[in-house]
């Protein structure tokens, strides 16, 4: 502590205020988590006032554990408590925002990735003090987590919110294109697409060989014949006219050379084709951000995973907050004609970029 500083005593105590409301929220944020992935907060949603025996039944999990987690929820104001019957109810009003029927307001989803970046944590420890990143394969249960996050922000309103972003997409896709998604990740969104247009090819390209077999498997299980998946590096890919449209969803930012994943992309479409791309929204300068509902947790979830596997192969590690302004003059760099930035009113995460060849 400075000697020489002079400590105004009321701010130091709301200071500590802050940290102490910090150390309980973290807790809740991993114990939501954990209610999501056992489907504790879907069982509740359907029960009335209810013993944590019975929940535990209804859930089929262990009564202890679900006891313990209840303590939690309860001191934390997610779940009433009746201390004469010993019952617990998830209010109707709570489960719309904790439950997996609550679509893309379910809040429980991305507190998974809390525990998914502190399983790398004395990695990303090293680097700060050497340098470099952390490579994908390490992140444990990433692309599962992402996956259900993808389908909750884009799947959700794919047809009714993000298609029309783009005039006359639907009409083309119903007659049928070409559609490449870059960074498809697990493939939810993209095998989406192919069941709804099966007049239209898709193709799927990452970098990651976990998740393009994931995509595959889905594809294969759900008899999708009008879609493909292959391991590719954006960065040294080459094609060129090939795609009618090309997609990109929160892919671009964490890539290791964005501007020659951007490049390649507008050279791989057909004149007058369209690239659609959803990053984060944010802008590229800190003091813009201090109002963002979200801006820690993007900072957060940007050091210890989009900036740093972008560094562990060498790239650029622009991070997830690389903001508007680079983004549009990125792409103006690659050689795009023109681009329209547009919001979703129910998305306070993400931009909503249209540029065109």
């Amino acid at each position: 502590m400075c000697t020489a500083c002079t400590v105004n005593t009321d701010k130091a105590e709301a200071f500590a205020g802050q940290m102490l409301s910090v150390l309980n929220h973290g807790s809740i944020a991993l114990m939501i988590s954990v209610a999501h992935r056992t489907g504790l907060f879907d069982t509740m949603a359907n029960l009335s006032h209810s013993t944590s025996a019975e929940i535990a039944e209804a859930a089929r999990l262990n009564e202890r554990y679900v006891r313990e987690a209840l303590g939690c929820f309860v001191t934390a104001g997610i779940v009433d408590y009746e201390p004469l019957s010993k019952t617990y109810r998830l209010p109707a009003e709570h489960a719309a925002y904790l439950t997996r029927a609550a679509g893309p307001n379910n809040f429980a989803s991305p507190m998974q990735f809390f525990a998914v970046l502190g399983g790398v944590e004395d990695e990303i420890v090293r680097c700060f003090r050497e340098g470099g990143g952390v490579p994908y394969e390490r992140y444990a249960r990433f692309h599962p987590v992402m996956a259900e996050e993808s389908s909750q922000t884009v799947g959700s309103a794919l047809t009714e919110h993000i298609l029309p972003l783009v005039p006359g997409l639907v009409r083309d896709l119903e007659r049928g294109v070409r559609l490449l998604d870059v960074g498809c990740g697990s493939g939810l969104t993209l095998c989406r697409l192919a069941e709804l247009f099966p007049a239209s090819h898709f193709t799927g390209y990452d970098l990651c060989e976990e998740a393009v077999e994931r995509a595959r498997a889905t594809a294969e299980a759900r008899g999708l014949t009008n879609i493909e998946f292959a391991e590719r590096n954006a960065a040294a890919w080459d094609e060129e006219d090939a795609f009618d449209v090309i997609t990109a969803f929160d892919a671009i930012h964490d890539q290791a050379r964005p501007d020659l994943v951007l490049a390649n992309i507008r050279r791989a479409l057909k004149p007058g084709g369209t690239f659609l791309m959803q990053d984060i929204r944010a802008s590229s300068h800190l003091e813009n951000n201090l109002d963002h509902p979200v801006a820690p947790f993007i900072y957060a979830i940007s050091c210890l995973h989009c900036m740093s596997v972008s560094l562990a192969q060498g790239g650029m590690g622009l991070g997830a907050a690389w903001g508007k302004e680079l983004a549009v003059e990125m792409l103006e760099d690659a050689g795009f004609l023109g681009t329209e930035v547009h919001e979703l009113e129910h998305d306070i995460q993400n931009y909503w970029y249209v540029s065109t060849k």
